[in-house]
């Protein structure tokens, strides 16, 4: 059974997911405190965490970053929900790791839907194990780590899977709007600008060991290519 782990201080919207989460066959364990929480990911390995942005004590946000940092968890998906909606709010959650964001008040048809699409595709990517190569660059999946020129990159989940994509694509044309579906799982009509912060914060980490060489290419008013 996919065991879903809730964070979330709110005791009504607790109570709601989780009774219809069980009522779609997950199994649901709950916490109303961010540090609370991260143990209990530590101790109950969780196939996916809901994580609300606004906790006491701690934010979401920073519970996402200790997520991503930890061996165990870095892989584990995690839905943001929270009731911020400002572009650099989504941005920055996104950025550090969330694998995808709602907004409340949301929909729990909806909510279930992501829910199902997340895992669906943390469980395609984990079947497919290998590793890729273009150049120096060595993106091993199993590891889930990139090396250039022997030298390990650190890769937030988002910037991992874009430049998996691109490097599965070398040589194509991927557009922004691909690149928003493909990698976050659905359209954010408008904010393309999200795949640009990625594919900056990627050309950074990958200039400060490529000895000048270039490996995204940007096709002005298109998207990127790996070269």
């Amino acid at each position: 059974m996919i065991k879903i782990l809730l964070i979330d201080d709110e005791e009504h919207i607790l109570e709601l997911l989780k009774f219809n989460l069980e009522l779609g066959g997950y199994e649901v364990i709950t916490s109303r405190d961010g540090f609370d929480g991260f143990i209990a990911a530590k101790e109950e390995n969780p196939d996916l965490i809901l994580l609300d942005w606004m906790l006491p004590n701690i934010s979401g946000i920073d519970i996402l970053k200790k997520i991503r940092e930890d061996k165990k968890l870095s892989r584990v998906p995690v839905i943001m929900l929270t009731a911020k909606n400002m572009e650099e709010d989504k941005i920055e959650g996104l950025n550090v790791g969330a694998d995808d964001y709602i907004t409340k008040p949301f929909s729990v048809k909806e909510l279930m839907a992501r829910i199902k699409t997340v895992l669906r595709r943390s469980e395609t990517s984990s079947k497919k194990e290998t590793v890729l190569t273009v150049g120096k660059i060595m993106l091993d999946l199993e590891k889930h780590e990139v090396t250039l020129n022997g030298r390990k990159i650190d890769l937030t989940l988002k910037e991992f899977e874009l430049l998996k994509l691109l490097m599965k694509n070398r040589g194509r044309v991927l557009t922004r709007d691909f690149l928003l579906d493909k990698v976050w799982g659905y359209e954010y009509y408008g904010e393309t600008r999200t795949v640009d912060v990625h594919i900056r914060y990627i050309r950074k980490k990958l200039e400060e060991y490529s000895d000048d060489e270039k490996y995204i290419e940007t096709i002005r008013g298109v998207g990127y290519k790996m070269k």
